[in-house]
């Protein structure tokens, strides 16, 4: 047809897709909701089409669109999805493709080297994985000794802020009388953010080797800051390693068990009105809304405000689908909107249980002008209510 180019159809690439994905794009008939509820339509002028990409994958095509790294992969177009397809699985084998023809962003392929060197993708040394727990007098995991292991992640181990999460987290489960340890330096990475870039044989390598140390440990039950870690582990490991040698917890599903246990009991209070950010991955991918609520509801003082959008609706901080290593501009930053959501609520705390969530949103707290809105993590409020923390 004039004025149109060609596009071939590249029957092994199509065959590809599909063995990444398990199929999960074949059943999208192109309805479009994907595309009307992606919250990029928020920021941007031109949304992302999310439907665009579905209809790739279906095709067997890959255009090396720059837009196929937007995707935070928060789940919010599966939400509504009537055909119920796994968009974030679709994202994640497209960027598999990019990485096999050698169309990836630059700058991505660094955060793939210091995961390599450095067991992490802060591109901070190993040495120092275990820095946040100086003085914290956390004893290495011992099976036979111990209830759970404590995994603190990449993030809550070397990010300044996500750091203070961590350690309330380790007050806590020491005023519950939790029997826990750590791998220390040892702690191996989960291999999150590889995967979310989109490189599954590399984070197949990571998956494997993590399991096995796991195993070789004798870890069974280990409890995670991040909801991120808290997924990959429960939701891509066994398929990646065979295995299902591992129980994991988010650490406020763990709390929560603490409480109604009557183990960890608030003496103190927090007198203050709080809002809830819902971690996507805590949320949209493992269901799990009332948590941390719970656990707010439990503390003395705290009056929970909810925002506009909250729970199923909750907005994306911006921070997951490896946004995190990735610049965004001035002006398209969900956390933005989100806090902006957050002010008018007039709470004084804006509340999350995910370390991105907590560095995208202070980050933005900061920048806007007449609000003093404070973040904290759920971990942070509890611990501020213990009377002798």
């Amino acid at each position: 047809m004039p004025g149109h180019e060609a596009v071939f159809i590249d029957d092994e690439l199509w065959e590809r897709l599909i063995e990444l994905t398990s199929g999960a794009a074949t059943v999208c008939y192109q309805c479009g909701v994907c595309t009307a509820t992606c919250p990029w339509g928020e920021i941007k002028q031109e949304p992302l089409s999310v439907r665009k990409f579905m209809r790739q994958a279906q095709l067997g095509f890959q255009d090396g669109n720059e837009s196929l790294w937007l995707c935070t992969t928060c789940a919010q177009c599966e939400a509504y999805c009537p055909r119920g397809v796994n968009i974030s699985d679709v994202f994640r084998g497209l960027r598999t493709i990019a990485w096999e023809q050698r169309t990836t962003l630059v700058g991505l392929s660094s955060l793939l080297w210091s995961v390599y060197w450095n067991n992490n993708p802060w591109t901070q040394p190993p040495s120092q994985r275990s820095g946040w727990a100086k003085g914290l007098d956390i004893p290495a995991f011992n099976p036979q000794e111990h209830e759970i292991l404590l995994y603190s992640g990449c993030t809550a181990s070397y990010d300044r802020r996500a750091q203070s999460i961590a350690r309330a987290l380790v007050v806590l489960l020491q005023s519950a009388g939790v029997r826990f340890g750590y791998l220390g330096e040892d702690e191996p990475c989960c291999g999150e953010a590889v995967l979310s870039v989109g490189h599954k044989p590399y984070f197949l390598e990571i998956a494997q080797y993590t399991s096995k140390l796991f195993q070789e440990r004798g870890v069974t039950d280990l409890v995670t800051i991040s909801p991120h870690c808290y997924d990959v582990f429960k939701n891509h490991y066994p398929a990646s390693t065979g295995s299902n040698n591992i129980r994991p917890h988010h650490y406020t599903r763990y709390l929560q068990g603490l409480i109604e246990d009557g183990r960890l009991v608030f003496d103190g209070h927090f007198d203050a009105q709080v809002t809830f950010q819902d971690p996507c991955y805590l949320g949209r991918h493992n269901g799990e809304y009332q948590a941390p609520r719970k656990i707010l509801a439990t503390i003395p003082g705290v009056e929970l405000v909810e925002m506009e959008n909250h729970g199923l609706e909750a907005l994306c901080c911006g921070g997951g689908g490896g946004r995190m290593w990735l610049e965004t501009p001035a002006g398209e930053r969900f956390s933005d909107l989100r806090v902006e959501q957050a002010a008018q609520t007039r709470a004084g705390y804006l509340v999350t249980a995910c370390p991105f969530c907590a560095v995208c949103m202070e980050d933005s707290a900061k920048m806007k002008k007449g609000t003093s809105l404070q973040v904290l993590d759920v971990a942070e409020i509890a611990t501020l209510a213990l009377k002798n923390k």
